[in-house]
C-alpha cells in the first residue's frame, strides 16, 4: 500500500467512526489554525485537514484576538502562537493541540495538561531538511561563496594579477571535528553527513545509550566539546533549564578558527554574549536561523557582530517537509478523534 492509500485509508476509517458512533462524536469538530500561513503560503492546500472537521485558518493570530477566535474550537493546530495556562484556561471547548512543528516551547503543557488537553507534536518531517541547512551553512563558512561572487561582481577578478584569488581562508572539512549538541533526530542526520566529509564526530546529550555505527564518533561532556570542535552546531528542545546556555564562557574555549551554528531555537544562545565573542575573535563565524525573540528586533546586538550569518527561521521550510508536516498534523488530528491519539508530549500532565 503507497503512503498515499495509507493517508487515505484513515480518512475513511474516522468518517466510518463519524457516522458509525455519533453519540461518541457527535458534530464535526471545530479545528483552529492560529498562524497558518507559513505552513502554507499558497503552495501547501490544507484539503486533507479540512476533511476532518469544520477548519478555520488564520494566518498569523496576535495575543489579544487568541480567546476570541479560538473560543469555540475543540481542536487548535498551532506553530509558534504563544499560549499561556491562563489563556488555555479561557477555551472551553478545546480537547487537542497539535503542533505544525517539532517544537512545543511556545505552550504550556503543563496547563494543558492539568486541563485533559493532549499536546501532540510532529517529531520526524524535517529532519533531513534542517540537516541540509546546517550543512549549507557550513560550507558556506567553509566556502564563502557569497562573498567571492560578490566580488567577482564588482570587478575584482578582473583587475587581478592572477587567475584566481581568494579573500577569506578556504576550509577542507576532512579531518576536523564537529560538535553536535543534542544528539536526537536532526542531530544524528548532521552527524552521518558530517561523517560522510570525513569529519570526526563529537556529542553532548542527556542520553548516550545508543552510538552510530561509524567509527570516528565520541560522547563527550559540554565543555570538552567546545574546546575540540571546529565546528558546534545545537539541536536541543528549549527548555527552561537551557535557557541561554550557550554563554560567553563556552564560547570563549572555542578555537578561534571555529564556527557556530544554531538552527535550533534562539533562546539556547545568550545573544550578548555571541557577539561578543564573534567581536573579539573568540570565534571565526556564525551562522544562526533562529533568535530569542522572533521576528529580529532591530536592536538586537547579533546584528552588528561582525562574521555572522543571520537567516530567518527558514531552515524547516521546505516544500518538502512543509508537505510531511500538513501530513503528521492530518495524521495528529485523526488519531485523536479516534482515541489513540499519538505523539503526546504532555502526557505525564494528564489526569
Amino acid at each position: 500500500m503507497s503512503f498515499i492509500d495509507s493517508v487515505v485509508n484513515k480518512f475513511l476509517v474516522i468518517s466510518d467512526l463519524f457516522i458509525s458512533n455519533p453519540q461518541t462524536y457527535g458534530d464535526q469538530m471545530n479545528i483552529v489554525a492560529t498562524d497558518g500561513y507559513t505552513l502554507n503560503p499558497g503552495d501547501n492546500p490544507w484539503d486533507e485537514v479540512a476533511s476532518l472537521g469544520e477548519l478555520e485558518i488564520y494566518d498569523r493570530t496576535l495575543p489579544d484576538e487568541l480567546v476570541e477566535r479560538c473560543k469555540n474550537a475543540d481542536i487548535l493546530i498551532v506553530n509558534k502562537t504563544p499560549f499561556s495556562g491562563e489563556t488555555l484556561a479561557k477555551l472551553p471547548h478545546l480537547k487537542f493541540i497539535t503542533m505544525a512543528a517539532t517544537g512545543y516551547d511556545c505552550i504550556d503543557i503543563k496547563s494543558a495538561g492539568n486541563l485533559g488537553v493532549p499536546v501532540s507534536n510532529i517529531p520526524v518531517y524535517g529532519t533531513d531538511t534542517v540537516a541540509q541547512y546546517v550543512f549549507s551553512s557550513i560550507l558556506h563558512l567553509a566556502h564563502n561563496i557569497s562573498i567571492h561572487a560578490e566580488a567577482v561582481r564588482k570587478g575584482d577578478w578582473s583587475k587581478s594579477k592572477d587567475w584566481c584569488f581568494w579573500k577569506r581562508p578556504l576550509i577542507e572539512l576532512k579531518g576536523l571535528t564537529i560538535g553536535i549538541i543534542g544528539f536526537g533526530r536532526i542531530g544524528r542526520r548532521v552527524g552521518e553527513i558530517a561523517n560522510t566529509f570525513g569529519m570526526d564526530v563529537l556529542a553532548n546529550d542527556i542520553y548516550t545509550d545508543e552510538s552510530p555505527s561509524y567509527n570516528n564518533f565520541r560522547w563527550c561532556q559540554l565543555e570538552e566539546l567546545f574546546e575540540q570542535s571546529d565546528v558546534v552546531s545545537i539541536h536541543s528542545p528549549l527548555t527552561e533549564d537551557n535557557n541561554g546556555f550557550v554563554n560567553y564562557s563556552l564560547l570563549s574555549k572555542m578555537k578561534p578558527t571555529a564556527f557556530f551554528i544554531n538552527a535550533a531555537r534562539g533562546g539556547l544562545v545568550n545573544e550578548i554574549d555571541l557577539a561578543s565573542a564573534l567581536s573579539q575573535g573568540c570565534i571565526a563565524g556564525a551562522v544562526v536561523d533562529t533568535v530569542s525573540v522572533e521576528p529580529i528586533h532591530l536592536d538586537n546586538p547579533l546584528l552588528t557582530a561582525p562574521n555572522i550569518f543571520i537567516t530567518p527561521h527558514m531552515a524547516w521550510g521546505t516544500l518538502s517537509a512543509r508537505k510531511r508536516l500538513m501530513v503528521g498534523i492530518t495524521e495528529n488530528i485523526t488519531a485523536f478523534i479516534s482515541g489513540q491519539a499519538i505523539n503526546v508530549v504532555n502526557k505525564q500532565f494528564l489526569g
